[in-house]
């Protein structure tokens, strides 16, 4: 195993988001706020990345699967540490909740562990929404565009260690192209949600941490009622509207800028979008005939199915105030997710369809033994590691949920913020009900709670076989 090709990965990647921390400090010097302490850490962070990546500029960078693997586990535990000292510095806080909540900024999950938002400085908050709009995408993809130029053979193993997706689709010839495009078309839809939080009546501070926030799934606010607190329609369904193409393959996207929709007449697509109608229609009626007013119902109940089945988190009311038929469909959209290759986390909506297909067939071979069944998924036959791999990631995926869901319960929470709470951390959700409900935070766990909640996040995020491929004695002794 190369260890120099691994240092050498991350002291670049480490270098662009020193890069980007820079912002940060434009925000203080624009708001007025010290900002010595953290001209001195980036200053520091870069520095030694810098030293490091020239120290090993002569270093070929052979990524194998193994250090692949390795690069991208290792790479988010050094996230949550360098998003971490922002925050232990200029906030009241242990380095385990600053941990927790770099983590959860980085994979895009949300749960917060500050009880007075508002009270943090600007650049702390535009920390915290950076962090999301730079895990949203992924950073080893753009990792792997900066990777590419330097090492055109050996990016495409990194890049399916922090895929997301069922399968890997070029768009391109190189996967570094690729990679660049899809972060073109983050950032347009970025700006234009910028835009249109501005014109709705957001400061642009507001608007471009909630346009973050919003296209990488994220769902930090600058506000403690989170959206709540600008109590607008048009704001409430421009939100809806970004969260929901968020959750969409963002290959889709990238084929629309080449005049092909059939990103959008997908099997997935078509179900992602018919399971949002039908929760959000179900939910509004719901809500509407406890004596609300039918647009309010509407706007309140579309925002919450997008923001929760997008993994977003984002809240414009406390829906576990509903009752109880309007959290049992809130919980619904909680297990769904958006679609592979989308910044949403969650179990997605492909996998769903493999396995349901796959039940089926089983079924039909029950009737007709002798049968030969396939299965399809847009006219496209799959191969049996696909579907063994599938019923692998929801077999894990239950297990670190069950597991993470007992562990809340044996701390003396009620079932309902175990379960709830096990969900939102495991999918990247954020909030889920109870004591982790939209109107609480995770501000009440112990450190080390926070800690294995943070082990929790990476694994739903890195969507468990990166992780778990690391205790297997196959992987350390076969490569």
């Amino acid at each position: 195993m190369s260890y120099k090709s691994i240092l050498k990965l991350i002291s670049l990647i480490n270098a662009t988001l020193a890069a980007f921390l820079l912002l940060e400090l434009a925000v203080a010097i624009i708001y007025g706020e010290d900002f010595k302490d953290l001209a001195l850490f980036i200053g520091i962070f870069l520095s030694a990345d810098l030293a490091l990546y020239w120290y090993l500029r002569n270093q070929k960078l052979n990524l194998g699967i193994k250090e692949s693997i390795l690069s991208v586990n290792l790479l988010w535990i050094v996230l949550g540490i360098v998003g971490a000292i922002p925050l232990y510095i200029y906030t009241n806080v242990s380095f385990a909740s600053a941990f927790f909540e770099a983590i959860s900024g980085f994979t895009t999950t949300g749960a917060t562990v500050y009880t007075n938002i508002e009270a943090l400085p600007h650049f702390i908050l535009f920390h915290r929404s950076l962090m999301h709009w730079i895990g949203g995408m992924g950073v080893i993809v753009l990792g792997v565009g900066l990777l590419s130029i330097i090492n055109p053979t050996g990016s495409l193993s990194l890049f399916k260690a922090e895929s997301t997706g069922v399968t890997l689709e070029k768009l391109t010839p190189k996967i570094k192209n690729t990679a660049l495009i899809l972060w073109g078309v983050y950032a347009g839809l970025t700006f234009l949600d910028m835009l249109f939080l501005k014109l709705f009546g957001m400061s642009w501070f507001d608007a471009i941490n909630h346009a973050f926030s919003t296209i990488s799934t994220g769902g930090f606010s600058t506000k403690n009622s989170s959206l709540a607190y600008f109590n607008s329609y048009p704001i409430y369904w421009t939100t809806t509207i970004f969260m929901m193409l968020s959750g969409v393959n963002f290959l889709a996207h990238v084929k629309l800028f080449y005049k092909d929709t059939s990103g959008y007449k997908s099997e997935e697509f078509i179900w992602y979008i018919g399971v949002f109608l039908v929760l959000s229609t179900i939910l509004t009626l719901v809500h509407s005939g406890m004596g609300v007013e039918l647009d309010s119902s509407a706007t309140h109940s579309f925002f919450t199915i997008a923001s929760v089945m997008t993994t977003t988190g984002f809240a414009t009311t406390d829906y576990s105030l509903w009752g109880h038929i309007s959290v049992g469909i809130i919980f619904i959209a909680m297990l769904i997710g958006g679609n592979t290759g989308s910044t949403a986390g969650g179990v997605k909506i492909i996998r769903y369809l493999i396995i349901f297909k796959t039940l089926m067939a089983e079924l039909k071979r029950i009737v007709h033994p002798s049968a030969h069944i396939s299965i399809y998924i847009d006219a496209k036959k799959l191969g049996n590691a696909v579907i063994t791999s599938t019923f692998g990631f929801f077999f894990l995926y239950v297990l670190t949920n069950v597991a993470l869901a007992i562990y809340i319960y044996a701390r003396g929470y009620d079932t309902m913020t175990a379960i709830s709470g096990a969900l939102a951390l495991v999918g990247n959700i954020g909030p889920g009900f109870g004591a982790v409900g939209p109107a609480n935070n995770f501000a009440d766990f112990s450190d080390i709670d926070k800690i294995i909640f943070s082990i929790g996040m990476i694994m739903g995020r890195l969507e468990f076989y990166t992780v778990f491929v690391l205790m297997s004695r196959e992987f350390w002794k076969k490569f």
